[in-house]
Parts: C-alpha cells; sequence; structure tokens
C-alpha cells in the first residue's frame, strides 16, 4: 500500500515507479517522466516501498520539464560524439528554457546543426532506456571518468561523501545525478538553436569551450508553438527596438552604462512621473543620498565583506570610497540622523537612487543587465504590529503600478533559510513570517512558498510580471529586514518610554529602472500607449503649400499640452506615413487643400486606421483625455 495524493493505492511487492504509471494507465509522452518517492526525485525504474508517498512526475511540471531537458541534453551529447568523435564532453545542464552541452576540442556553427539534429532523432527512434549506475566511492568514479579531465575535475570538487552516479545509453556513458527519462521514445520534437563560447566552469581564467543550445518537447505542437514564441520574441528584442527609435545606446568609453537618448528621456520621465505620483499618494517621503560613501560605512552594512568584488572603489584623502551599489545603507543614515516616536511610525521613506555594480562583461545584456542603474528603492519603519497592514499597503502600490501597464503579476513568499545560513532567532523569523503571509492571506492574490528560499536576514515576497506573450520577468520584492537596523543601531522611542529597534521593509516594485524600461519596451514592442509614447502627434503636410497650415496645427497643439511635429521632407504623403509608423507615432494628421479649407485634420492612427476629417479641437481634447488617464487603449485605435 502507497500514498498517491489522497489516495491509497495496493501495489505488487516491489512495485516501481513504472508499476504505479501503469495502474494509473499514464503513460502518454508527456506523462510519467520520474518518481517522487517521499519527496526525493527518482527515476521511474526505482522500487516504492511499502507505505511510503509517491507522486509521477509530468512535463507540465518544473521537475518534469527538468528531467525532459536533462535527459534530452545527453541525447544532444551523444549525437555529437558519434559525429566528432575527438569532442570532449563537460557539461549539459537543463536550462529555464531547455538545455545546452558544453565540448572542448569541438568547432561547429550552425551550419552544423541539420546533421546534428538528424543524428539526435536516430538516437532518439533507437528508444535507449538510460540506465543508471552508480559507484561505492569517489576514487572508482575518478578511475571510470579518467580520460575526461573536465569530468574529473567536477568528481574532486564534489563531496567525498556524496553519492556519484552515472547513466548509460546506447554507447553513451555519463557522469550524472539523474534522474532521466524512462525512454528516450518520449522526446518527440528535438532542435538545436544556437550556438556559443563559454568559458569552463563560467571562469574566464579557464579554456574557452564550445556551448549548443537546443530545446525539446514531448509533443511536436508544442515545439511549433515554442519557435513562433521566439520569432515574437525576436522581433520585440528591446535592444533592436530601442535603436530603432533612438532610445538608448551603450559605448565602449562606459560598459554596461547605458546613455539614454532625448526619446527615451520622455519615456523615462513619464515613468518617474508616474512613480513620484503614486508615491506622494502612498504618503511616502522622498530623499536623495550620495553615490559616493566610505569603506567604514559599506563594512558597517557588512557589503564591503560580501560584496566588494562587485564594487567600483576609489581611493580620496588616504581613505577609500565605494560607489553604492544599493541605497539601503544610506537610507539608514538618514534614519538615525534624527530621534524618532512610536507616534511617526511607520516612516515611509522612498528614493530613486542610482547605483552601480560591476557585473562580469559576459552577464551584461542590454538593458537587461547593465552596471549602472537606478532603483525605486523605499524602506518602511515600522513597529512589529505594523507588518502585516504596511505589506498589504505595499501590495496596493504593486497592483496599480502593474496593472497600469497591462502586466499580470504572481507572488512568491520565501521563507527562513537554513539557521546556519540567516540570523535572528526563532521567534522574530516566526513574528516575521507570519506578518507576510497574514498579509498575502488577506491580499488575495494566489501566492506560492518558497520554503528556505527568503534573504539570511528576513523573509521576503518577490514579484514576477508576466509580459504580453507570456514571458515572466522577477523584477521587485518586498523583504523584511531585522540585520540592517540592529547593525546600525536604529531605534524609536515607544510608547512606555523605552527605545526599541523598528523592524523595516526593503521594497522596490520596477527593480531596475533600466530593465523595467527595457521590459516594456518589449512588452508593447516599441507601440507605446500615449502617455509613454516618445512621438504622440505628426502632422504631415501634403506639398509644400500646406506647410505653413500643418505648422499652425502643431502649434495649436502645443498650447493645449500635446507633443507634436511636422514632417517638413520632400517625400511624398505615403512615404512620410510610412515613416511615421515605423517611428511608431501614435497619430499622424495629413492636411491638404481640404484640410486648409474646412480647418481639419485628417487623422490617421499606427495601425493604418483612417479616421478621416476631424476639428483640431475636437481631436485635442479625446487625445488630452487619453493621455489624462494613462490608457493603455484609444478609442482611434483598433487595439
Amino acid at each position: 500500500m502507497i500514498a498517491h495524493g489522497d489516495e491509497k493505492l495496493e501495489l505488487p511487492e516491489k512495485a516501481t515507479g513504472k508499476d504505479l504509471a501503469e495502474k494509473l494507465n499514464l503513460r502518454d509522452p508527456h506523462q510519467s517522466l520520474a518518481v517522487k518517492v517521499d519527496g526525493e526525485m527518482k527515476d521511474l525504474t526505482s522500487p516504492i516501498p511499502e507505505g511510503s508517498s509517491a507522486t509521477l512526475v509530468h512535463f507540465d511540471e518544473p521537475d518534469g520539464k527538468e528531467i525532459f531537458w536533462h535527459s534530452s541534453a545527453h541525447v544532444l551529447a551523444q549525437a555529437v560524439l558519434r559525429l566528432y568523435p575527438n569532442a570532449v564532453p563537460t557539461i549539459g545542464p537543463p536550462i529555464e528554457n531547455g538545455f545546452y552541452y558544453d565540448f572542448a576540442n569541438l568547432n561547429i556553427s550552425i551550419e552544423d546543426f541539420p546533421k546534428i539534429e538528424k543524428e539526435a532523432q536516430k538516437i532518439i527512434k533507437e528508444n535507449h532506456k538510460p540506465e543508471r549506475t552508480e559507484f561505492d566511492d569517489k576514487k572508482q568514479t575518478l578511475e571510470t571518468f579518467k580520460t575526461n579531465p573536465y569530468k574529473c575535475e567536477l568528481i574532486q570538487s564534489f563531496d567525498d561523501a556524496g553519492t556519484f552516479s552515472a547513466y548509460k545509453q546506447g554507447e553513451f556513458f555519463d557522469l550524472c545525478r539523474g534522474p532521466h527519462l524512462p525512454s528516450l521514445g518520449k522526446i518527440k520534437a528535438f532542435k538545436l538553436l544556437k550556438t556559443s563560447g563559454a568559458y569552463w566552469r563560467g571562469d574566464s581564467q579557464n579554456e574557452m569551450l564550445t556551448r549548443i543550445y537546443g530545446i525539446s518537447f514531448p509533443d511536436k505542437k508544442q515545439l511549433k508553438d515554442y519557435l513562433h514564441f521566439l520569432e515574437e520574441a525576436k522581433k520585440r528584442d528591446h535592444r533592436v527596438i530601442g535603436n530603432k527609435l533612438d532610445l538608448f545606446s551603450f559605448s565602449e568609453t562606459a560598459p554596461g552604462m547605458p546613455f539614454i537618448h532625448p526619446s527615451g528621456m520622455i519615456i523615462w520621465n513619464y515613468l518617474l512621473d508616474f512613480w513620484k505620483e503614486l508615491h506622494r499618494e502612498a504618503n511616502y517621503l522622498e530623499i536623495k543620498t550620495p553615490q559616493l560613501m566610505s569603506q567604514d560605512l559599506w563594512a558597517k552594512s557588512g557589503h564591503w565583506d560580501h560584496y566588494k568584488e562587485n564594487m567600483y572603489t576609489s581611493d580620496i584623502d588616504e581613505k577609500t570610497y565605494a560607489l553604492k551599489p544599493m541605497n539601503c545603507p544610506g537610507c539608514m543614515i538618514y534614519f538615525k540622523s534624527q530621534t524618532h516616536s512610536y507616534r511617526e511610525l511607520p516612516r515611509r521613506v522612498a528614493e530613486f537612487g542610482h547605483v552601480h555594480r560591476h557585473e562580469a562583461s559576459g552577464s551584461v545584456n542590454g538593458m537587461f543587465r547593465v552596471r549602472s542603474f537606478h532603483q525605486d528603492d523605499a524602506h518602511v519603519f515600522m513597529k512589529p504590529s505594523d507588518i502585516k497592514n504596511e505589506i498589504i499597503e505595499v501590495l496596493k502600490l504593486v497592483k496599480r503600478t502593474y496593472e497600469q501597464f497591462g502586466l499580470k503579476y504572481t507572488l512568491e513568499l520565501s521563507t527562513r533559510p537554513d539557521k546556519a545560513k540567516s540570523i535572528g532567532s526563532d521567534e522574530e523569523w516566526e513574528m516575521t513570517t507570519k506578518g507576510l503571509k497574514d498579509a498575502l492571506d488577506e491580499w488575495g492574490h494566489p501566492y506560492q512558498i518558497n520554503e528556505g528560499d527568503g534573504a539570511f536576514y528576513g523573509p521576503k515576497i518577490d514579484l514576477h510580471i508576466q509580459d504580453s506573450i507570456g514571458r515572466s520577468w522577477q523584477c521587485g520584492t518586498i523583504q523584511l529586514d531585522m540585520s540592517l537596523p540592529e547593525r546600525f543601531d536604529l531605534v524609536y522611542m515607544d510608547s512606555d518610554g523605552i527605545e526599541k529597534r523598528p523592524i523595516m521593509i526593503h521594497r522596490a516594485i520596477f527593480g531596475s529602472i533600466e530593465r523595467f524600461f527595457g521590459i516594456i519596451i518589449e512588452h508593447f514592442a516599441g507601440r507605446f500607449p500615449l502617455w509613454l509614447s516618445p512621438r504622440q502627434v505628426r502632422v504631415i503636410p501634403v506639398s509644400e503649400k500646406h506647410f505653413e497650415y500643418a505648422n499652425r496645427v502643431c502649434s495649436a497643439l502645443k498650447q493645449k499640452g500635446i507633443p507634436c511635429d511636422v514632417d517638413a521632407s520632400n517625400e511624398s504623403v505615403s512615404k512620410k506615413v510610412r515613416s511615421a509608423q515605423l517611428l511608431q507615432y501614435n497619430y499622424m494628421l495629413t492636411v491638404g487643400d481640404k484640410e486648409v479649407e474646412n480647418a481639419t485634420i485628417n487623422l490617421r492612427t499606427r495601425d493604418n486606421v483612417v479616421h478621416g476629417e476631424l476639428k483640431v479641437d475636437s481631436f485635442a481634447e479625446e487625445i488630452k483625455k487619453e493621455f489624462k488617464e494613462r490608457a493603455l487603449t484609444s478609442p482611434y485605435h483598433k487595439s
């Protein structure tokens, strides 16, 4: 008898995960990839002890995808070695979307992909059943893989007391902890995506290897849908759109640090205006703290011991200073500069702070990962009894912020890590975690719990947003902190006349503004709603004789606070319209003889819908309302 969910099932003696799958009639390619026995992931061929709890793992679960893609990485390695026997396999893990495998002594390009894919398909049709081998100790494992120095280095790095295992499929034998698919025939779609260089173990001091990325699915339609998704994502690449719309650029004079152009600054300032408005309404105080502060401060905050290698430093007057990698310590100094009473708590303090972090050059990626960026940080100083209400107030800001951009969001509560890796008493962790959980329960938005994934100084809520094509981005975070108030000896005078330590919320909603900027570029595909658009209205004169009237229309709109310009080029009207559409102007106003005579404009939107003649004042009032309401759609647009 075993437990399967809420059911009790009778299985034969020495039954395996495969027997459980057969009993439940779960045989489809996406089903029964492995079995979880009392919470431990195992191969489907593993026995299920009497009285244990067993759950079958399917592809639609994160664990299922990991197993599926890890097995697919082994298929890739086997195919490569059949075609390139001198290649040396190193590591091949599953990743968020698919898998990769790194090889030494291999030089290929995407032109080689078809023959590798053909060989992979052949291996899949052979329908090998991966077999697990366990070794007695590290010495035996090293002896088995002695011809592969990369595997040996990995084995040497493992704990001597650990379990050493490998998997065999056909002639291919690879060091691996598993589990793996019960049979390779479950892989119904296999595609290689790209190749790149990668340093062994991510260290630039090591040898450069050849990395091959791939994706696989238990259904061909899933692959077709995924490739369509990749094409859509490629069209939305913020680096390409940012260049076309002249929003930002990068220069080797400041690697990883963006230059925001005038059109980009328009969007930037609209974002900042929105942020300031929300925080004024939520009763936040705004501060600005120095970018360059002494080593003593960073030692006190703990950053010097744990983050020094990522900080930009400078010696001034025989003293070491660092550009701030985060805003928190500056806010601690601000709070400590005054005395505080319980009556003024909670105290909500916000800073749109400019920070610098020395990210590895290989990880820098457009606006998504930069070395110089701005964070919409806030710190809320409060009494323990304020936790629940203040978390709910932050969640209200989260909802208003993300919904303003049409972004769905999910919440994850991360609890205390291992005691050896965290600070604070059991009572403090219990109180703070309960405060977050109670707030989330009352808020009512679904959330996941990530056991043991909190920060060392307190539990946290991670904020994940979902864009218009379904991609998830981890942006903001809400963290409870007992560490910094302790380190900086922050106090307030309580009602009983005794000085007490405040509890603090760290909170960012945009996260990095630069990163959020990149996300919304891709979310809107550069087609910004009017309230964010750097190019709202363009007046297009039919010919040179209409320039004067076009300029009058433009001036009238500007006087009403509507950004506008005139296309004074000698191109044809169709080319002018096309140019404006490519630059993502929200509205194009064509003016010719008829419009001059009737004192009107002829309205066309960027989705190429022609609305015909309108009075200038009528049009101006409509879009002023659209802008003021920060509408995501317009009555003039199809969508």
